[in-house]
């Protein structure tokens, strides 16, 4: 009788630390997030779920191409692609982005590109005509999603403060035929 109470006991034991666990990772390390719209289309999917990485940016600074999940209101997020970090002028012209006067390729839009028969994918647009701002002000990021004729992003929202910043996407892991894991480039 002792030996089962005792072994109950560890049971116990061992099944609170495992929650307990949980909920630091859950908290403080990764989240899982599911894509809500066709906005980062073709890179994201509607219902595809995430794994987001919620430490990457304590120990770090978004990069170029960073696909974030930040805090667009206090009831919704958004997921969205790093165009433009604090200090960086970004003007599109001519469907191309220039990012501090530099061209900046961006293979993620060739598939919808492609499919053009007429126009631009992206309109033209400087931070200044925008934002009345030269530059993307320190603590902020300028995001934009993928599928840029339907995305609300930072063209519409404005300025993205790094504090509502949740973390990088790091992978795709559902639908299961299209796992995939990101990194700055993708």
């Amino acid at each position: 009788m002792e030996k089962s109470k005792s072994e109950i006991l560890s049971w116990i034991k061992a099944i609170g630390i495992a929650v307990i666990i949980a909920i630091i990772i859950r908290t403080f390390l990764i989240s899982n997030y599911v894509v809500d719209g066709p906005s980062m289309m073709p890179t994201l999917q509607n219902n595809n779920r995430l794994i987001v990485n919620k430490l990457v940016y304590d120990l770090g600074q978004p990069h170029y191409g960073d696909i974030i999940i930040f805090h667009a209101t206090p009831t919704q997020d958004f997921v969205k692609r790093v165009i433009g970090l604090p200090g960086d002028t970004i003007v599109y012209k001519n469907d191309q982005l220039y990012r501090n006067g530099t061209k900046v390729p961006e293979p993620y839009l060739n598939v919808y590109k492609k499919e053009l028969t007429s126009g631009q994918f992206t309109d033209d647009f400087s931070l200044m005509g925008l934002t009345g701002k030269l530059k993307v002000p320190k603590g902020k990021l300028w995001v934009m999603g993928d599928n840029r004729p339907i995305s609300e992003d930072s063209r519409m929202i404005g300025f993205i403060d790094e504090k509502k910043v949740v973390g990088k996407v790091s992978l795709r892991y559902y639908p299961f035929t299209e796992i995939k894991y990101f990194n700055n480039k993708s």
